[in-house]
């Protein structure tokens, strides 16, 4: 495949939150390719910003300057079975990662309920799935490889480079262009899958047990109702099953029908109330067995605005009742369910479940419907419980609290000056987000 090269070409983010006219998009279809284009853009003095699929409700990618994609870039490069490792080129989508493993009788320990991202944008926004026993898809990775502010190539793991490790696993970006990345991966497990719906007050009492006997556990609050769904995926002794059939309800139940019910709620914002309340009771209970990769995600299709905070475990059942309290009390005009994930611990400098176990709580409102000031809340809730903001996902989180919430938030900022003392790789949201000065330099 021949590198592609565009000019003046709009760029739009999934959700429709951001949009630039980049002066070249690029498309590389090899490391070699990566590298010229970073040793061009220092001649002319330009700026690079990467996008893998897009899936940031931010403004991490926007550009006036360059943009690559890495589209041409994918594919398994190495899948060792002795070390029970894979090595993907950093354009590969994550469905794409799961169909071949799963042809190869492998699969990720864990995902998260979206699988169209690049490998790369899902580790440098700290993509995660839930399951107290499982970190955020940074913390399976054990080596990236990535083009420098130089043009240059620099492996980065345990055994090559090891200090810059827990600032490359999630870095937005900002430390140089991720081209391979090396994930752990374990014998392709058979996983049965249950969906059901539970009172809330029955949801509390049972909240610690469901989070510690499942596997992967994962539960939605809708607004204005007492019934919350339930989902648990654990490994089973069955027999895989079609998943097909499955998928399908998804699409029509979850899309098409909950795109006709998000359209009535743009229209008529004070029937967000009832449809949310009819969602709630209409979550009927489901069983199926298949294998990983055909059932961590589904199909998003419903634009929507998103934020989400990631908080102490332990503050969980205190944040929801302080949640549902509020919208009880304002009436926001608001349908979509409420998402919470477990996510275990890790040592990763920017990642949010940085050294304490973590529940995930993510909002969502349509496209199109006003989310200013349930967002506002929401956010001023999450933020009483020490919450951090998903890098990916949309927030008002500044310079000065980012520095409260992370511990190694200087040393990673160190080490970006480091591999780009000139801010190759930056754009005005990042030097915004953390404080950065333009051509900062630093001796190394």
């Amino acid at each position: 495949m021949i590198m592609k090269t565009v000019e003046q070409k709009m760029w739009r983010n999934w959700a429709h939150t951001s949009e630039s006219r980049p002066a070249k998009t690029f498309y590389p279809a090899s490391i070699t390719d990566v590298c010229t284009i970073v040793k061009e853009a220092i001649l002319q003095n330009k700026t690079i910003r990467v996008v893998g699929a897009g899936h940031s409700f931010t403004r991490l990618v926007q550009t006036d300057d360059w943009l690559i994609s890495l589209d041409y870039l994918t594919g398994i490069d190495d899948l060792n079975e002795d070390e029970k490792t894979v090595t993907v080129f950093a354009g590969t989508r994550l469905y794409e990662l799961g169909e071949e493993l799963g042809t190869r009788g492998y699969s990720q320990e864990n995902l998260g309920d979206i699988n169209v991202q690049s490998v790369a944008g899902a580790i440098s926004t700290g993509t995660h799935g839930t399951g107290i026993a499982f970190g955020n898809l940074s913390s399976q990775v054990t080596e990236i490889v990535l083009v420098t502010a130089m043009g240059e190539v620099l492996t980065i793991s345990e055994e090559e480079n090891p200090y810059l490790l827990k600032a490359c696993l999630l870095s937005l970006g900002t430390l140089g262009i991720i081209v391979k990345v090396t994930f752990k991966i374990v014998k392709s497990p058979v996983y049965e899958f249950h969906s059901y719906k539970l009172e809330y007050r029955k949801l509390e009492a049972q909240l610690e047990q469901l989070i510690e006997s499942n596997r992967h556990f994962e539960f939605y609050l809708f607004p204005y109702s007492e019934l919350v769904q339930i989902k648990t995926m654990n490994i089973t002794e069955k027999q895989p099953q079609k998943a097909s059939f499955y998928h399908f309800k998804n699409l029509l139940l979850e899309n098409y029908l909950f795109y006709l019910i998000s359209e009535c709620c743009r229209l008529l914002p004070k029937t967000s109330k009832f449809f949310s309340r009819v969602s709630a009771k209409g979550v009927g209970t489901s069983t199926i067995s298949a294998y990983s990769y055909q059932l961590f995600a589904t199909p998003r299709l419903v634009r929507f605005r998103e934020i989400e905070y990631c908080i102490p475990l332990h503050c969980l059942t205190d944040a929801l009742r302080e949640v549902r309290e509020t919208i009880e009390k304002n009436e926001y005009a608001v349908h979509f369910p409420i998402e919470c994930r477990t996510v275990k611990a890790d040592d990763i400098w920017l990642s949010p479940s940085y050294e304490r176990d973590s529940a995930y709580i993510a909002f969502h409102m349509y496209k199109g419907m006003p989310y200013e000031q349930y967002f506002y809340d929401m956010e001023e809730i999450m933020q009483k419980y020490e919450g951090r903001p998903h890098w990916g996902k949309m927030h008002s989180v500044n310079r000065e609290q980012l520095n409260k919430l992370y511990p190694r938030l200087q040393e990673f900022l160190h080490v970006r000056k480091q591999l780009d003392p000139d801010g190759l790789f930056l754009n005005p949201y990042l030097t915004d987000l953390f404080g950065i000065e333009e051509k900062e330099t630093v001796n190394l």
